[in-house]
């Protein structure tokens, strides 16, 4: 016992005593050292005294497919944040090709006893997962939340960004600088948003071009999200005679401006890209990259009280908040170029100017 008081005393950077004191519940601790104690006994493994676990259940799950994409850590640390804020501490759960998977990951938090889990573009997304291990979470009861991908047989409090307006913001900017052979390169299909961002694109071509459905099946590309799935699909419609392209990602746009550079084009006086998310970093690219920014910060902060108002007994509604995002105008995109001798060059679209949604 005493190793173990001095372990837990070490991580929370409290004294023995002091931690003595949280383990039999005696008064006279201060609220935040209390739970800084609490704390250091999930982090280390050990198991809460009976006495002490309805009461004080501080962890919360944060399950996010990687990091490589700067998105996901800029989903996790408002996530984190806002938990804190509210009382609770965030186990970060990443997961890697070939290393744990999810519902690895949801055991490990189970046996954790946390209080609720935020899911961030999980299986929920997967048309093709079997969704039973989250209504299985929701019966034990434990708080779930979904972030980016919408499916109506979860009973849980969805987040999402608005995926199709999305995509009609990235192809009414194009069009409005005359281009019409707008190719589309996002991910595989089985995924809700990428469903919903291929409906957006195409429902927006037909309304605002003359390009027929055989063509429209011709501009879009599915691929690996990431830098590499980007270059091989913007190779492929680059051949095909593009002159813009709509990513469904940041890292596949800056795939697409690669392939475009390994062909002697330049960006945008050949060919204008436009990226998604706005991740960290895409203002300062070469050129900067005109993207559609999801609202982070927004939809981080609403998922964290939708778990929060569920763990603490007050259920949010089980449906989906859908949130608008924006386009921000940077030098990846220009007014077509016009073939024939004596074209002028094409100016780049100011710099870092955002068009709300």
């Amino acid at each position: 016992m005493r190793a173990r008081l001095s372990d837990i005393a070490q991580q929370a950077e409290v004294s023995e005593a002091t931690v003595s004191r949280v383990l039999n519940d005696r008064p006279g601790v201060a609220p935040e050292t209390r739970q800084a104690v609490l704390t250091a006994l999930d982090v280390l493994g050990y198991e809460r005294p009976a006495r002490l676990r309805k009461r004080s259940a501080g962890l919360v799950g944060l399950v996010v497919p990687e990091l490589e994409n700067p998105i996901f850590p800029a989903f996790a640390q408002v996530i984190e944040s806002s938990l804190a804020q509210s009382g609770f501490t965030p186990v970060l759960c990443t997961q890697t090709p070939g290393g744990v998977r999810e519902d690895e990951y949801v055991e490990l938090l189970l046996d954790r006893q946390v209080s609720g889990i935020v899911f961030v573009s999980g299986l929920h997304a997967d048309t093709t997962a079997n969704h039973d291990r989250y209504r299985a979470l929701i019966a034990r009861p434990l708080p779930i939340v979904m972030i980016n991908g919408y499916t109506p047989n979860i009973p849980a409090p969805f987040v999402s960004c608005d995926d199709r307006e999305a995509a009609d913001l990235a192809v009414a900017h194009l069009v409005a600088l005359g281009h019409r052979r707008i190719g589309l390169i996002t991910g595989p299909d089985r995924f809700v948003p990428v469903q919903r961002r291929v409906g957006g694109y195409t429902s927006t071509m037909q309304r605002l071009t003359d390009v027929s459905d055989h063509e429209l099946a011709e501009l879009t590309e599915l691929s690996l999200f990431g830098v590499e799935g980007g270059e091989a699909a913007a190779g492929r419609l680059i051949e095909r005679g593009v002159t813009g392209l709509v990513c469904g990602s940041d890292l596949m746009a800056l795939g697409a401006i690669r392939a475009a550079r390994q062909r002697d084009l330049s960006v945008p006086g050949d060919i204008s890209v436009v990226g998604y998310d706005d991740s960290s970093l895409m203002a300062f690219t070469d050129p900067p990259l005109t993207t559609v920014r999801q609202p982070v910060a927004a939809m981080a902060v609403a998922a964290v009280r939708a778990l929060v108002d569920e763990i603490n007994g007050h259920p949010s509604p089980h449906s989906e908040y859908l949130f608008r995002p924006e386009l921000v105008v940077r030098g990846s995109t220009a007014v077509v170029r016009q073939a024939g001798a004596g074209a002028k060059p094409q100016r780049p679209a100011p710099s870092s100017l955002v068009v709300p949604a």
